[in-house]
């Protein structure tokens, strides 16, 4: 399996965790009924969604087309820049309708206004402990192959414009360093959730206090979770009840490790258990499966399953963005060994 490989494997985990979890309801009772239990394929949203009504099976949300928007940054910039953060968050601002898209998030939201008043960028996100810093920030990971703490400090990086507070870049770094660990060819699951541990405990320095709970012990907290002997539905809704899985970073993202050490860091089943957690599954499930797919690579994911993903998200260049990242990523192993 080749670097590109992974890296095309990380983005289609991004997409498919989303997608394939965009239709879940609030709670995982509300979620399981709706549906008929395990949500096992692609399904669009739901009329009386309360985001993401009317989206088509397979389309991804802001989580995956904000990772595509800073990837595109990063490639023209030739790597992370706070510049390149900004203009990939007001680039895909624009894109999605602005003001008018239902499912811009609270953090982010606000921080575009400023941005577009003329604030610095490093005051514009004192505020955002959301986790759209972490949604968008796979793509960092998959520039870094093995570099857990140089994942978590362009992490840190990518969320100054919109989350520039130390949970929020402990969330991002968490991600963006499992991420980068998955590329190591040696990886096991294990080194993986230690590295998100790790790379959450450096990415909690990098930032302006703030309150929250601290992420890189409710993914430890999670991981135990999931590894306990219940059936997985209990395990989820222990998940749900213990971890959370709203907007919170301090909840989302550990959630995210949890279903991820649930699955046993296969994607499609990553995609399946973020789904019944619901909540902001659609979240959960990019940050989980970007990683399983990082790890696993392309050939994890069926022909059908790519061809909807495809389909429904036309605008989405998967082959062409990895083969820019792979680029960096190669440049990025080479020197990091010659030092």
């Amino acid at each position: 399996m080749t670097l590109y490989d992974q890296i095309l494997g990380g983005l289609y985990g991004q997409a498919l965790g989303d997608a394939w979890c965009m239709p879940a309801m609030l709670t995982p009772d509300q979620t399981w009924q709706r549906y008929g239990g395990w949500i096992d394929r692609f399904l669009p949203g739901a009329d009386d969604h309360p985001v993401h009504g009317g989206l088509i099976p397979g389309r991804v949300t802001d989580d995956t087309e904000q990772a595509f928007a800073l990837a595109l940054s990063i490639v023209e910039d030739g790597g992370v820049t706070l510049d390149g953060a900004v203009r990939a968050v007001l680039r895909w601002y624009d894109s999605v309708g602005g003001e008018a898209c239902p499912y811009i998030g609270p953090s982010t939201r606000r921080a575009v206004g400023q941005l577009r008043g003329g604030a610095d960028p490093r005051v514009s996100g004192l505020r955002g402990d959301t986790n759209g810093a972490a949604m968008r920030v796979s793509v960092v990971g998959l520039i870094h192959p093995g570099d857990v703490d140089g994942a978590a400090r362009d992490a840190a990086t990518q969320a100054i414009p919109t989350h520039n507070t130390d949970i929020a870049m402990a969330g991002a770094a968490a991600i963006a360093g499992a991420v980068a660990m998955a590329l190591r060819p040696s990886a096991t699951l294990d080194d993986i959730l230690r590295a998100g541990v790790a790379a959450a405990e450096l990415g909690r320095t990098l930032g302006p206090a703030y309150m929250g709970a601290s992420v890189a012990r409710r993914i430890t907290l999670a991981v135990e979770i999931a590894r306990r002997l219940d059936q997985p539905r209990a395990r989820i809704q222990e998940l749900y009840d213990l971890v959370g899985s709203t907007l919170a970073i301090s909840e989302s993202v550990p959630a995210a490790f949890g279903v991820l050490a649930m699955a046993g860091g296969d994607p499609l089943q990553t995609a399946v258990y973020a789904a019944a957690l619901a909540g902001d599954a659609d979240t959960v499930g990019a940050m989980a499966c970007a990683i399983a797919g990082a790890w696993r690579g392309q050939a994890a994911f069926p022909a059908d399953v790519l061809a909807t993903l495809h389909s429904a998200n036309p605008e989405l260049d998967f082959a062409g963005t990895a083969r820019g990242l792979a680029q960096l990523a190669e440049q990025s192993y080479h020197n990091s060994v010659g030092k």
